[in-house]
């Protein structure tokens, strides 16, 4: 009997999970190139390459669409469950909720662990992978698009305008500056030619006829000019388009970088770092403490005079080198205090270098915690509200995962600021909403009427009569 009932929650979760899974990740991707899109429009990338980009994206996102989709899936799961009054069966016959839930809590387990087998081993190629695509493709330069009648200037040193294009080749009313440097401008005019692009697309060809060639020429280590003009009925030019082909960068650009390490490389990393914060104490030590030494400067008689009750240390200090002394204290205070900057400013940043690299240690581990912190509010809140499909479902959980997604961003960035300790700042969302789920379970257990509209509507009848009743 409870064999089939595990397969039987196990089937009603698997399906509304992969469904889930697939649509949150494609909806995290498309919301990424929603934001990029501009960056790659009009750059000629071959679908492939698109592909390619997807793939790693997609690779990046994929513990973050985890605990969405389980968020989610239990959601639909239980409140399908509910609204069936299979749930109500399967209470009825002696079996609690817990022991319904225990082998979702085991599969969810699993998922965290993919979540963090992810998070460890494949997101840092796929982070690597897609950086380093995307700052390729971001400055890459557009395609070759020449437009009617507008200069077309992003070829280094050309501008070139048409006035009238026929079928993407012959052109009509055709302007060509070109500036080889500060001296010399070359200007061509056509009445009309024809246009393409070499086999290879490494050049531009111009077969213009009927048109001028204006020169102007400066003789060698001179700034006078003369200026030439050749007429011509053909002429060939050529520019160069090897600027606009996509080229890939080495993947080593982006390895220093915390994101693309596993937990093992970070742990290597924070060491490092550990160490050269101990080195800056060290020099702290040896460079800026030593300068505070006085007792050079200390009377002869120091320590063999009967002691005298002074109001401040300026009548320690005989008069004759009592000006000595405050030039000398001036300039050390000054030379001091330009020293414990640098140490200053040189400590902050290896410690804020320290933090990044620390909370990338602890989002491998809480973002696949996550799964289960929402699977325990997700499940018992589906048992509660007993509504199916992806309505309120969905509702619901958009609003604790916001929730979840908000707390998380605010801790991350009070660690990153120093304000509040790494593991209180990235695990700060944990924290705050395993109570709740914790809260949700037991009164899923306990049959509560908390989200059941007829529960509320009598709680207010009841209040109605009271208040008749005291005021009778």
């Amino acid at each position: 009997m409870l064999k089939k009932l595990d397969k039987l929650i196990l089937k009603a979760f698997i399906g509304p999970f992969a469904a889930t899974f697939f649509i949150t990740l494609m909806v995290l991707v498309m919301q990424f190139f929603w934001l990029w899109i501009d960056d790659f429009v009009g750059k000629g990338l071959s679908p492939q390459l698109i592909l390619e980009f997807i793939l790693y994206q997609s690779g990046t996102l994929v513990p973050l669409a985890l605990p969405l989709a389980v968020l989610l899936s239990s959601l639909m799961t239980f409140g399908n469950l509910g609204e069936s009054y299979e749930l109500v069966a399967v209470k009825a016959s002696g079996i609690s909720l817990l022991r319904f839930m225990r082998p979702l809590f085991f599969v969810v387990i699993g998922i965290c662990g993919v979540a963090f087998f992810f998070g460890n081993y494949v997101i840092p190629v796929a982070v690597l992978k897609s950086r380093t695509l995307l700052g390729d493709i971001v400055y890459a330069k557009p395609a070759f698009d020449l437009k009617e009648g507008v200069f077309y200037n992003k070829i280094s040193g050309i501008a070139i305008k048409v006035g009238k294009k026929e079928n993407d080749s012959i052109i009509r009313d055709i302007i060509i500056y070109e500036q080889s440097n500060g001296l010399q401008d070359n200007f061509i005019v056509a009445s009309d030619g024809i246009m393409r692009v070499s086999d290879s697309k490494r050049f531009l060809e111009f077969n213009l006829k009927n048109g001028w060639r204006y020169q102007e020429q400066a003789a060698m280590g001179s700034t006078a000019t003369e200026f030439i003009r050749l007429g011509f009925k053909d002429y060939k030019k050529s520019f160069d388009l090897a600027s606009f082909q996509f080229q890939r960068s080495s993947d080593s650009v982006n390895k220093g970088n915390s994101k693309v390490m596993t937990l093992q490389q970070l742990n290597v990393a924070i060491d490092s770092m550990k160490q050269r914060e101990g080195a800056v104490d060290d020099r702290l030590k040896t460079s800026v403490f030593v300068q505070t030494n006085f007792t050079t400067y200390l009377d002869s008689n120091w320590g063999k005079a009967k002691p005298v009750a002074v109001k401040n240390f300026a009548q320690l200090i005989p008069d004759s080198i009592k000006s000595f002394v405050h030039q000398n204290a001036v300039a050390r205070a000054a030379a001091l205090k330009s020293s414990n900057d640098i140490f200053r400013e040189q400590f902050e940043i290896e410690a804020k270098e320290m933090r990044r690299y620390e909370i990338e240690w602890h989002r491998k581990i809480s973002l696949s915690m996550a799964c289960l912190v929402l699977f325990i509010i997700g499940a018992p809140l589906g048992s509660i509200i007993r509504k199916g499909g992806l309505g309120s479902s969905m509702i619901f959980a958009i609003i604790f995962f916001m929730l979840f997604y908000f707390i998380g961003n605010t801790g991350e960035k009070f660690a990153k600021e120093g304000s509040w300790n790494v593991l209180a700042g990235m695990w700060l969302a944990t924290f705050v909403l395993t109570p709740v789920g914790i809260f949700l379970t037991y009164k899923a257990v306990n049959d509560s009427q908390l989200f059941n509209k007829d529960y509320y509507i009598r709680l207010r009848q009841k209040f109605s009569s009271w208040q008749r009743r005291r005021s009778a």
